[in-house]
């Protein structure tokens, strides 16, 4: 995976060009749902347009709500890219303030407005993790969560109980699955180990 990150908190600018209002809001997304969501939350009735993009992974959509083609949506998605952003959408509202601001200008405001929000918000890096499975008794259950716990970026679901003791659903990073899979053994002296289904 790339050097990607995403928002940790929504995040807004605002900036005047030539007397029109420019108004970002960008928020971190999980799925296509969220960002549909997000957008029309953040969409304002009074504006003359809100243009939008939202990116997750590969997919991505933009629009722009009116305005010319290609002289927002697409801008908006370049600031997301630019600023290696994933996850996210982004909502430019704009009210016009009575001067033209031509194709390149319009270009220019909705990608910078977004740029300027990418950049005054708070991110975090995107982690690639690999979903695994351990089965363990209930003799190593707590001695196992709490050495994967403390496994920086590994995420721990809820245990699922059966007779014998409990599966733990996990989210590990890709660069530490060696390293984890050999604790869990380790740990358990070979009665329990790292599985990963497909």
């Amino acid at each position: 995976m790339s050097n990607l990150s995403t928002l940790l908190a929504p995040a807004e600018a605002r900036q005047e060009i030539k007397k029109s209002r420019f108004v970002a809001h960008a928020g971190p997304v999980g799925d296509e749902a969220e960002a549909k969501a997000f957008i029309l939350a953040h969409s304002d009735a009074t504006a003359g347009h809100n243009c939008w993009a939202w990116r997750l992974g590969q997919n991505y959509r933009f629009n722009d709500d009116g305005e010319p083609g290609g002289t927002a949506g697409k801008p908006i998605l370049q600031a997301i890219e630019g600023q290696g952003i994933d996850r996210v959408a982004i909502v430019v509202s704009r009210w016009f303030g009575g001067i033209l601001l031509g194709s390149g200008g319009l270009m220019r405001a909705y990608g910078g407005t977004a740029a300027i929000c990418l950049r005054g918000a708070e991110t975090v890096p995107l982690i690639e993790t690999i979903a695994g499975l351990v089965d363990c008794s209930f003799a190593d259950l707590a001695l196992v969560q709490s050495r994967l716990a403390a496994l920086a970026g590994v995420q721990i679901g809820a245990p699922a109980f059966h007779d014998r003791g409990a599966t733990l659903s996990l989210a590990i990073p890709k660069a530490d699955l060696e390293s984890a899979a050999r604790l869990v053994t380790d740990l358990t002296s070979g009665r329990a180990c790292l599985k990963f289904p497909d």
